[in-house]
């Protein structure tokens, strides 16, 4: 069933544990997602990204998830949230397509120019009864990684705890994805979340914590995370490697097969996988 997201956050608040944000791109990943949060009986959040708004369409992209959350997700909450909208555009959009959360990324942006987009959009998604989460800091990638940066090099990239109070206070944003450590893509043991960062930032926040970029972090170091009041965790490089894989794999040892049911099937059993497995790392499962 379609909620609104800040009922899932604020009994996993209570409760202590952190929901997972999985990405979608389509009708198999959406319906995998669901299908591994039933399983666990977990409740999920579902989000979509600019590329994949790009790729599918807003309101295709939209009415599948709404459909699969109505009619397959019966007994379990879903919420359906805006990942990294780079645009008031995208906000406004997506408000009006019935997301219930939406994350406007400034964090490129000088500081304040960071704060005053995310304040506009912050102010149009509550007139709208809908969650606003912010960026402050650099989450890195890709290219970062491949630039040669060190340890050293990425610290001063994130959060700043006591910048972090100003934000949230000059923003009014409802959930905060600082970085402090996790990294966007697949990179073990380049990836370590700063712990005593994080706390901090807590501390002078108050707000809920959404960790982005959790692909390639150890399992203890996720669970150190949560226990340090990460209350969301985004996925979802992972969900496209096990997609990918296992689509590799089928077409190469089925090299006839024409149809794309069965060609699609073990993919979408793949990325379930994921998602049972994410759920039961994050300490969600059995709480919708």
């Amino acid at each position: 069933m379609l909620v609104h997201i800040k009922d899932i956050i604020s009994k996993a608040q209570k409760e202590g544990y952190a929901v997972a944000a999985f990405n979608t791109f389509n009708l198999e990943t959406t319906l995998a997602i669901v299908k591994g949060a039933m399983n666990k009986n977990s409740p999920v959040i579902i989000q979509v990204s600019e590329t994949t708004i790009q790729y599918a369409g807003l309101k295709p992209i939209t009415h599948i998830v709404k459909t699969i959350a109505k009619n397959e997700a019966v007994k379990i909450p879903v919420a359906l949230h805006l990942d990294h909208g780079k645009s008031f555009r995208s906000v406004a959009e997506c408000i009006s397509a019935g997301f219930s959360s939406i994350h406007i990324d400034a964090s490129d942006l000088p500081y304040d120019e960071n704060v005053a987009l995310t304040k506009q959009a912050t102010h149009y998604a509550h007139k709208h009864k809908c969650w606003a989460q912010g960026e402050l800091g650099n989450i890195l990638g890709q290219k970062d990684v491949d630039a040669g940066l060190t340890e050293k090099d990425t610290e001063r990239y994130m959060t700043d705890p006591e910048q972090a109070e100003k934000f949230i206070k000059q923003t009014e944003i409802n959930t905060l994805a600082p970085s402090v450590g996790a990294m966007h893509g697949l990179f073990p043991g380049k990836e370590k979340i700063d712990q005593e960062r994080l706390k901090k930032i807590h501390e002078k926040t108050k707000v809920p914590l959404v960790l982005h970029g959790a692909s390639g972090v150890s399992n203890e170091d996720i669970k150190e995370a949560i226990k340090n009041v990460v209350v969301v965790i985004n996925i979802d490089t992972s969900l496209r490697q096990e997609f990918s894989r296992s689509l590799r794999e089928t077409l190469m040892s089925n090299v006839h097969e024409i149809d794309p049911r069965k060609i699609l099937t073990p993919p979408m059993a793949a990325v379930q996988k994921a998602v049972e497995e994410k759920v039961e790392i994050f300490g969600s499962t059995n709480r919708s």
